[in-house]
């Protein structure tokens, strides 16, 4: 080697070596901690789009910093989303069950069948009386 280099390759030439690929995979390290930031954050916080946030944070941080920001903004949006396609309790089991399959985990059970109606209760105090029987013959 020393023939190729012109000189002899000691121990401080290894130790920088070392100590220069630690800070490479230091660097490599925070930056992917970083760019998974923003997704972390909004599957902590239950976030409806914490699979859109997740995105944005790791590709928003490539090509320039503004997108990883605004991912970064929107994880921290509040999250009291009123989806008018269903009802508040299938809502927030929809986004128990996203946020379980985005971390890994497994995903709540089921509620029982029988144990609450779907809608909501019935009251039978605001439905309109049923008109009495009419005898036959009379005009209306």
């Amino acid at each position: 080697m020393s023939q190729l280099l012109g000189f002899e390759l000691d121990f401080w030439d290894y130790a920088t070596f070392v100590t220069a690929a630690l800070l490479g995979l230091s660097v490599v390290g925070f930056f992917v901690w970083l760019a998974g930031l923003p997704g972390r954050i909004a599957l902590a916080r239950k976030h409806p789009e914490a699979e859109a946030v997740k995105l944005l944070g790791w590709a928003g941080l490539l090509p320039t910093i503004y997108p990883w920001v605004q991912a970064f903004i929107w994880a921290f949006k509040p999250t009291d989303v009123v989806d008018i396609r269903r009802f508040p309790r299938e809502e927030a089991r929809a986004i128990d069950e996203d946020t379980a399959r985005l971390s890994g985990k497994a995903p709540p059970p089921l509620p029982q069948a029988n144990a609450e109606p779907a809608g909501p209760p019935h009251d039978k105090r605001n439905e309109p009386a049923s008109p009495a029987p009419r005898p036959e013959g009379t005009a209306r």
